[in-house]
């Protein structure tokens, strides 16, 4: 039988009746003819309520036993996922990760997958049961113990069971009915994408864009997994969604694609530091060492020796910075004046795969910037994306005025 693989976050089995909503859709797939692969999420506010008892109980915690409490969430729905399931007839079991097994590396509560061997499901695949319903989130480590993937893995894990499954697509139930040309609730204008390129959507993803984890994307696109972005409230047709998929298989689309945003940036600036070789080199391997995500980098002009360099990273790593040049230069490694963090401030970014053939759309963002008396403070660029720095409380008026200039509300 040909495999499916549905993914059902928090929000869809945040209840009992929820869980049998989605129970109900598995049954339709599996009267189609198809054998299907289940990943459930905890439900919906369970694993911060499991965080939050670690650290209310150990604040240093082990990380090998923050693992073994938060995963139990996704345990609990796998089971009652199955249950349900088998009230309605349809042979199903559950599968905890290590029962698969979901095979990781040891990096406690951030694991990569390195392996999901098929043989045990398949088997009792081929023993007649119809559904696998698999705890997302969770696999274990070469020495036996319960690993996670860090929050949003049960994408992940279901990508990585399609890949391991050879599925014919691998279906993601959450509670928006597809991807979207930027965020509805900025822009009324917002239209959903009935395609999107899987370039397109990891830009997006990594820009701001919370429908789908970025390691997940990056999974698709790696093993050419076809994904499907679904809403579990909503009555569906085979056209639902949005489809996620090769280049090749969107005819047409526009130059830009859509427009992600973040808010939760912070520009950071090294005051006059020495202008020689080797700095950005030290700077920025003190960062990666001390756990900050860099995505902007600006250098600015050279005066008599000293020039000053600006960074943006995530809000809640500032500190983490702070401590990383503060050791640079108490080391003597890296000598500055100040760390300056500017945390006013928002990302936006326009993610398009058409940017590779037409040119003027830097300019064009740039006018509809100035237009708008919207000031740029920093700017990168790829091949299908631009992104630039600016203050936060212009944030909804650029994405709108750049949405209603690149006209994403037509179809191509």
């Amino acid at each position: 039988m040909p495999v499916l693989v549905m993914k059902f976050g928090g929000t869809s089995v945040a209840t009992l009746d929820r869980i049998r909503r989605a129970a109900k859709r598995v049954g339709v797939e599996v009267s189609k003819g198809y054998d299907v692969i289940v990943i459930v999420s905890a439900m919906s506010g369970k694993t911060n309520e499991l965080v939050g008892w670690v650290n209310e109980t150990s604040p240093l915690y082990d990380a090998r036993e923050y693992d073994a409490v938060v995963s139990s969430g996704e345990n609990v729905t796998a089971g009652l996922m199955a249950l349900t399931l088998q009230e309605m007839d349809v042979p199903a079991r559950s599968w905890q990760g290590w029962q698969v097994p979901v095979k990781t590396t040891a990096a406690h509560s951030s694991a990569r997958i390195e392996e999901i061997p098929p043989a045990n499901i398949m088997a009792k695949f081929g023993e007649g049961m119809k559904v696998a319903v698999v705890a997302g989130f969770q696999g274990v480590s070469p020495e036996g113990r319960i690993t996670t993937l860090g929050r949003g893995g049960s994408d992940t894990t279901a990508v990585a069971f399609a890949a391991a499954f050879d599925a014919e697509r691998c279906d993601i139930y959450t509670d928006v009915d597809g991807v979207y040309t930027t965020d509805p609730r900025v822009s009324a204008k917002a239209r959903k994408l009935d395609k999107i390129a899987f370039e397109e959507m990891l830009e997006l993803a990594s820009l701001g864009a919370k429908v789908l984890q970025t390691r997940s994307v990056e999974l698709a696109m790696r093993y050419k997994v076809k994904l499907r972005v679904l809403s579990s409230f909503e009555e569906q047709s085979d056209e639902a969604g949005t489809l996620v998929c090769d280049e090749e298989e969107i005819m047409e689309s526009n130059v830009v694609s859509g427009v992600a945003f973040s808010r939760d940036e912070a520009k950071m600036t090294l005051v006059s530091v020495a202008d020689r070789p080797g700095i950005a080199a030290a700077i920025f391997t003190a960062l990666s060492e001390g756990g900050v995500n860099v995505d902007m980098i600006v250098q600015n002009i050279s005066e008599e020796g000293r020039t000053d360099m600006t960074w943006s990273c995530p809000v809640d790593q500032i500190k983490r910075a702070e401590a990383a040049m503060d050791a640079a230069k108490a080391s003597g490694e890296i000598n500055f004046h100040e760390l300056i963090a500017d945390t006013d401030v928002a990302k936006v970014s326009v993610v398009g795969i058409g940017m590779r053939s037409h040119t003027g759309v830097a300019a064009k963002m740039f006018q509809v910037l100035s237009n708008e008396g919207i000031n740029i403070k920093v700017i990168t660029t790829s091949e299908i994306k631009i992104s630039v720095l600016i203050d936060r409380k212009y944030l909804e008026l650029a994405v709108q005025a750049l949405h209603d200039a690149f006209e994403l509300d037509k179809v191509a």
